[in-house]
């Protein structure tokens, strides 16, 4: 075994040995590793074949892939002065190293002639579907130009990571960097378990401890009375890593720079905007097409979004005496009059959430549809709170058979990156040798961590997030495609990439599954029907405001990546963005875009729009289910199970996602489905 656990790819990584000294001589060591094996890819010793280059190269750059994607891991989980000063020190080796390989001219050719080649023709599907994205990906990496311009792509490349690492750390440091601390008085309204957290967090000083992290600030902010302190709480939120905090946290500069970058990238790829660029992959296929997406449903949901804000000043005005509804306003009249007009709140629901019967049946809707069995295992860990859990084949010939497996970190903590995603910690490979690689999943959320023994409480929301990155872990998990570059989620049209996650927030809403899911955190009892009721009929609940929020994001998204000139006035197009779609007052100090870690920090930029086009496929998936429900199964129908995990999670990227869908659905997506489920009921064309 290597002393060096970042250089052992024999098993798991081992993340109790891992320390950041080790970072820089397992860097150093696989790019090395990794340039001899391109020099001698691109010799004449070998072939312009698949086969032969996969054995070479792939095999190289997966193990940098494997490590670098570990210790990426453990930036965002687990964050430390010594870590971050380990990971950016290495980030340009990294990312120098993987803007040549996907500008090499020699490995260009040689792809190129492989395509070329008759023999081509006798290749998989998903094998053809490899190459062909990786000659695309080598065009919009540089690959055609020459001489002055390839540096500076390379240039570009190096600059853009290390700006959006420094975002995402300034929103980081900012998040974990206030603190309010409420005495009891302050804090009425918030519920009692909320306090306690608090009231532990404080160790020992006076009061409670209220963080910005999401399971501290957002209860404030929907059941807090005390209107000054959600004032102050939404002032602090809004204005993280902006010009109001310290000034080394101020993200401004970086976000003017990172679009400066990309529509330098775009220029010297010859395309007129980063919208262009990004667009290559994706499913839509101009700005302007996503644009008029964005437009036509935010038209559609505006009238509601209307009515909502409308009854909810009058509700504030008439019922809480708030003269004049303000943005630290919205959670807490909204939870008010949902409370007022379906006779619960997300309190009450919450103390039937309990976290051990949640994943309980969550894991029996998944066995169930798809057939399998999910089990605890033991792996090494970065923290004390995660779990690992195998996925195994259930029945017929391969019963028994490992497919897949998976670590939890459901906790917020400090040093933990906000929001909740999956990460892939390896890929199903066939690899070269003949050995199957089983795909492993990171699934990462932030929900407040138990308290004195007692289980975790999640709301209805929490339970939905971890629906949601599981359906992204079922996609790589249970993938059934060997080839790297499309196995799993690789090589999935980005705008297609939430067509599982959002299809699996779906059973949140059905009783016969939902009643799996619950159990008093006092008496155990199950969810009762007529709260359930209730939750249900409180569904769409100021749905046409929530779709307006989003196209918002989306739309700013879109215009800052396809107009010239937008990183010289980001604020105001954020500004002018916010008078055009929403409905809701704003505060002239909001910085929101400063903490928009999607597109600045992570793998959004152009494409944030994703959510909403992808949910109109998930909805017309989910439809499918609805229409074979019936009987005991509901809509937990194993055929339609069956059908949806092979013509689906099972092809990855080894085909496009239109294929996909239509191999499900039997045509076309259609809009409708998502319109009636959020309550727009209004028919529009297909998408």
């Amino acid at each position: 075994m290597t002393t060096n656990p970042l250089l052992d790819f024999s098993g798991l990584p081992r993340f109790a040995e891992i320390r950041p000294e080790h970072v820089g001589p397992a860097v150093d060591r696989l790019i090395a590793d990794a340039e001899a094996a391109l020099a001698r890819a691109t010799s004449d010793t070998v072939p312009a074949e698949y086969g032969a280059l996969s054995a070479v190269l792939d095999v190289a750059t997966e193990r940098l892939s494997r490590a670098w994607g570990t210790v990426n891991h453990l930036n965002g989980v687990a964050d430390t002065p010594e870590l971050r000063t380990a990971y950016n020190a290495n980030l340009p080796k990294v990312v120098d190293f993987h803007t040549r390989l996907g500008a090499d001219e020699r490995l260009y050719a040689k792809y190129k002639a492989v395509l070329a080649d008759p023999r081509s023709t006798m290749l998989t599907p998903a094998r053809k579907k490899a190459l062909t994205n990786a000659w695309r990906d080598f065009v919009l990496s540089g690959a055609e130009l020459a001489g002055q311009a390839k540096a500076r792509y390379a240039a570009v490349q190096d600059q853009l990571a290390e700006c959006a690492q420094k975002y995402s750390e300034h929103v980081l440091d900012a998040t974990d960097g206030y603190a309010y601390y409420a005495s009891d008085a302050e804090l009425a309204g918030v519920p009692a378990d909320v306090q306690q957290s608090m009231r532990a967090a404080a160790a020992g000083r006076d009061g409670c401890k209220v963080t910005l992290h999401l399971p501290s600030y957002l209860p404030v902010m929907q059941y807090g009375e005390n209107r000054a302190l959600r004032e102050t709480l939404y002032r602090a939120y809004v204005t993280r890593a902006s010009e109001f905090g310290p000034p080394e946290q101020d993200n401004a500069a970086l976000m003017r720079r990172l679009l400066e970058l990309r529509h330098e990238e775009a220029a010297l790829l010859g395309f007129h905007s980063h919208a262009e660029v990004s667009l290559v992959p994706k499913m839509a296929e101009t700005p302007q097409q996503v644009k008029a997406f964005l437009d036509d449903l935010g038209r559609r949901a505006r009238p509601g979004a209307e009515r909502d804000i409308a009854e909810l000043r009058e509700f504030a005005r008439t019922e809480l005496g708030i003269a004049e509804l303000q943005p630290w306003d919205l959670a807490f009249a909204g939870e008010r009059l949902k409370e007022r007009r379906y006779s619960f709140s997300e309190q009450d629901v919450r103390q039937y959430f309990t976290e051990p019967k949640v994943l309980e049946g969550l894991f029996g809707i998944v066995e169930t549809l798809f057939e399998v069995r999910i089990r605890p295992d033991t792996a090494p860990v970065w923290n004390k709170d995660v779990r690992f859990y195998q996925v195994e084949r259930r029945s017929g010939p391969q019963a028994g058979r490992l497919i897949a497996q998976f670590y939890l970190d459901a906790y917020a903590r400090p040093g933990k990156r906000p929001g909740a995603w999956m990460g892939d910690a390896r890929d199903r490979w066939l690899r070269p040798e003949g050995q199957l690689q089983t795909p492993v999943a990171y699934l990462v959320c932030n929900f407040a961590a138990p308290l004195d023994g007692q289980p975790a409480l999640l709301t209805h929301d929490d339970v939905t997030t971890l629906f949601h990155e599981f359906g992204h872990g079922l996609q790589l998990m249970l993938t059934q495609v060997d080839d790297l570059g499309v196995s799993g989620t690789s090589g999935v049209e980005w705008d297609a990439i939430e067509l599982p996650s959002q299809f699996m927030e779906n059973f949140c809403w059905e009783w016969d599954v939902l009643k799996r899911l619950t159990a008093h955190a006092t008496t155990g009892a199950p969810l009762p029907r007529e709260l359930f009721d209730r939750l249900l009929a409180a569904k769409n609940f100021h749905s046409g405001l929530q779709t307006l929020r989003q196209v918002e994001f989306a739309l700013l998204d879109m215009r800052l990546h396809s107009e010239p000139g937008s990183e010289a006035r980001i604020q105001a197009v954020a500004d002018d963005i916010h008078r055009e779609v929403a409905v809701t007052p704003g505060a002239p100090y909001n910085r929101w875009i400063n903490s928009f870690s999607h597109i600045f920090g992570g793998g959004y930029a152009a494409g944030y729009y994703s959510y909403k086009w992808a949910e109109v496929l998930s909805a017309d998936a989910w439809s499918a289910f609805e229409e074979s429900a019936g009987g005991e199964s509901g809509v937990l129908n194993v055929d339609t199970g069956r059908r949806y995990r092979e013509h689906v999670l099972e092809s990855g990227g080894s085909r496009t996602a239109m294929e996909s869908f239509k191999a499900f659905r039997g045509r076309e997506p259609r809009i409708d489905a998502l319109l009636r489920h959020q309550g727009l009921a209004e028919v529009t064309p297909k998408l």
